[in-house]
């Protein structure tokens, strides 16, 4: 009998499997970005039901509001052309199907032999311990929140200092100073005495 979170990932995980497939079989390179954002949709909300609302919020900021929608925008500026595909997929489904059977062998390595069930840990090391009345109840971003800003608080300023030294540079390769142009000068109108500002004309 499915329950309600069951219905759910089914849903959002089919979803993000047709809209992954969308992205590498649409023509128009503006929908394959837009199925991307749908992917990363579906991605949140799976997360979500795992229990992690951080990384399903990341998952909305940093990839949705920030890459995605970046692609988007240089995507609409290179202005490329429509070209419809005339080569065959088919022939490089071999090489994707030796790839994709080399990646779930790895993945399945790495599962059997990492991987360690609750069970055989507890009887091998003779533990019996109550995990429920050792653990207090923190939500996830609370706990990442606590680590962050108490054991890794001097690399998050060192990280919030790489990226605002790159946001500066990036301002400064890109602007294009024009002397021709008349500017404001901001120093010279808050300097101005009220007296020279206004002239009264009988």
């Amino acid at each position: 009998m499915f329950n309600f979170e069951s219905m759910l990932f089914f849903l959002f995980s089919s979803i993000a499997l047709i809209a992954s497939i969308m992205v590498i079989n649409a023509k128009n390179p503006v929908h394959s970005v837009l199925f991307l954002i749908l992917v990363f949709l579906n991605s949140a909300g799976l997360f979500m039901l795992l229990g992690v609302e951080f990384l399903a919020i990341t998952f909305i900021i940093v990839y949705v509001g920030a890459i995605a929608i970046l692609f988007l925008f240089v995507v609409m500026m290179l202005n490329i052309k429509l070209v419809e595909l005339n080569e065959n997929m088919l022939r490089y489904l071999p090489i994707g199907a030796l790839i994709g059977l080399i990646f779930l062998f790895e993945i399945f390595l790495v599962l059997e032999n990492n991987l360690v069930t609750l069970n055989y840990a507890i009887d091998s090391n003779n533990l019996n311990i109550n995990w429920d009345s050792k653990l207090t109840s923190f939500t996830n971003i609370e706990l990442i929140g606590n680590i962050l800003f108490t054991n890794y608080a001097y690399l998050v300023l060192v990280a919030s200092l790489i990226l605002l030294v790159a946001m500066i540079g990036a301002i400064i390769l890109t602007l294009y100073i024009q002397t021709n142009v008349k500017r404001q000068d901001v120093f010279k109108q808050t300097s101005r005495h009220f007296s020279r500002s206004i002239i009264l004309k009988t």
